[in-house]
C-alpha cells in the first residue's frame, strides 16, 4: 500500500473497520429476521418487511438525518446513551450504525431466500423426535443454509464499504475518525489536485467490492457442495 497516502490509507483501515463491525453486529440480527420473514405468520408482518426493505427505498441523507434524529446527543436514545458514556454521532461507531442499517436489508434477502429454499419437512422430522426449534434451527436449518448466510454476510460487507449518503449526513466526514473511502473519495474531488487521490481510491473500492462478490460466489459453492455431499 506504499502508493497510498496517509489520509488515503486510514480512509481505508476505517472503512474495513467500519464495514467489519457493521456486518458482524447485525448478522444475528439479519439471521432472526430472515428466519421470522420465511417461517412465522404474525400481525404485522408486512410492517416489518417493509421496515426492514426501507433503507434501499428512502434516500440514504434521508436515513442518515433520521438517525441523527434519533441517536443524535439530542435524540431519544441519543441522549440515554450518552448518560452511559456511549456517543455514536460523528464517531466510526455511529458510521458502522449507518453502514449496517443500510446493509442491512441486502443481508436479509440473501438469508430469507435461503430459508424459504430449504423443506420445512425436514425442520418438522427434526420437531417431531422432540427437538427444541432452536436445536432444529442449529443442526438441520443453519448448515443448509449456511452459504446464504455467507453470501449475505459478504453482500453485506461490499455494501458497507460503499455507504455514503447515510454516513456522511450522521458522523460527518472527519478526517481519522468518520471518513470512509466513499468520504475521503469526496473530499479528494473538492479541493485542487485530488483527483489521482480519488482515482486511487476508487480503483481499491472496486477491487474490494468485486473481491466481496467473487468471494461470496466461491464460498457459497464450496459451503453447498460440502453440505450437499454431507
Amino acid at each position: 500500500m506504499g502508493w497510498l497516502g496517509p489520509a488515503e490509507l486510514e480512509a481505508l483501515k476505517l472503512s474495513l473497520r467500519v464495514s467489519f463491525w457493521a456486518t458482524l453486529v447485525t448478522l444475528p440480527l439479519g439471521i432472526f429476521v430472515a428466519y421470522a420473514l420465511a417461517r412465522w405468520r404474525f400481525p404485522g408482518r408486512q410492517v416489518l418487511n417493509g421496515l426492514v426493505h426501507l433503507p434501499l427505498i428512502l434516500p440514504p441523507v434521508v436515513t442518515g438525518y433520521l438517525l441523527l434524529l434519533t441517536f443524535g446527543i439530542q435524540g431519544p436514545l441519543g441522549k440515554l446513551l450518552a448518560e452511559i458514556g456511549i456517543v455514536v454521532a460523528f464517531r466510526w461507531t455511529g458510521a458502522a450504525l449507518a453502514a449496517g442499517i443500510m446493509a442491512f436489508p441486502l443481508m436479509v434477502r440473501a438469508i430469507r431466500l435461503s430459508i424459504e429454499a430449504v423443506d420445512p419437512k425436514l425442520e418438522q422430522a427434526g420437531a417431531t423426535l422432540g427437538a427444541s426449534r432452536l436445536f432444529v434451527f442449529a443442526t438441520v436449518t443453519l448448515p443448509v443454509i449456511l452459504p446464504g448466510v455467507i453470501a449475505g454476510a459478504i453482500l453485506a460487507f461490499a455494501k458497507a464499504m460503499g455507504e455514503f449518503g447515510a454516513t456522511i449526513t450522521f458522523v460527518s466526514n472527519i478526517p481519522g475518525q468518520t471518513q470512509t473511502l466513499p468520504s475521503a473519495v469526496y473530499a479528494f474531488l473538492q479541493v485542487p489536485g485530488g483527483e489521482a487521490a480519488a482515482t486511487r481510491l476508487v480503483v481499491i473500492s472496486i477491487v474490494v467490492a468485486m473481491s466481496a462478490l467473487l468471494l461470496s460466489e466461491f464460498i457459497g459453492r464450496r459451503v453447498a457442495a460440502r453440505v450437499a455431499g454431507s
